[in-house]
């Protein structure tokens, strides 16, 4: 498993060793798995519409703490299955509450899962990623493809399809390439304060925002990266939407 993944589920939750955060109704007493280790929090869904995004699945489980979204591919095409990660083990009791309710128009399955089938996941779309098999590539859809060349480029560009946990570092590391400060990368949240999964990143100018796009639907860690030409204005809402 990659240092990126590693990453992901060391940082940024409770069952991790970080700080509870704001739903304290579902906190796990620490004393409630007294001799013998916490099971891993992980939860599979099945069922998902095929245009969900992490942010949909953070809205669906509203009010625990999610650590990672895991989306399953088959032949190059999503599924309609997912993992998703808690913050506590007792959390999973209460995600398997939101068993077969629904999202959009489709109801939802939610299972008891197992950190082995969630890693086994995870090797499975990393090897992919890197052309262990036919599903290398995120399938693209050409009509969106054609307005991304055509768009006119600002030095700003949209990130979609990050990991929750994902940092400015992970990202300068993704355009390495770039010349890039924390100060450009620019992290996006709801109104709770919960990152959306999206970010914007400046580029020096219009040139390099349009080689970078070289890096469209490439992975950070096991995830498909989106990239779209952007605006500064967009860039602008999207901070203010999350004041």
């Amino acid at each position: 498993m990659g240092p990126k993944r590693q990453r992901i589920t060391d940082q940024g939750s409770s069952f991790y060793g970080g700080s509870p955060g704001s739903s304290f109704m579902y906190n796990a007493s620490p004393y409630s798995y007294i001799g013998q280790p916490p099971p891993f929090p992980v939860v599979r869904l099945r069922g998902l519409p095929f245009d969900c995004s992490e942010v949909d699945v953070a809205e669906f489980f509203h009010g625990l703490d999610i650590v990672d979204v895991l989306f399953v591919h088959k032949n190059g095409r999503f599924t309609g299955e997912a993992f998703c990660v808690l913050g506590y083990p007792l959390q999973v009791d209460f995600a398997l509450q939101r068993n077969r309710q629904n999202m959009g128009r489709r109801y939802v399955e939610v299972f008891r899962s197992k950190r082995q089938e969630y890693y086994k996941a995870i090797a499975n779309e990393v090897s992919d990623a890197r052309g262990g098999s036919p599903r290398r590539t995120a399938p693209k859809a050409k009509s969106n493809d054609e307005g991304k060349e055509s768009a006119e480029h600002t030095g700003v560009l949209r990130l979609r399809g990050l990991p929750f946990s994902a940092s400015k570092e992970d990202i300068m590391d993704f355009f390495k390439d770039f010349l890039l400060s924390e100060d450009s990368v620019h992290m996006t949240v709801n109104s709770e304060g919960r990152p959306t999964g999206e970010a914007f990143v400046e580029f020096t100018n219009a040139e390099d925002s349009k080689a970078a796009m070289s890096k469209d639907r490439m992975t950070l860690g096991s995830r498909y990266i989106e990239l779209f030409p952007s605006s500064v204005e967009e860039l602008d809402e999207a901070i203010s939407r999350g004041r």
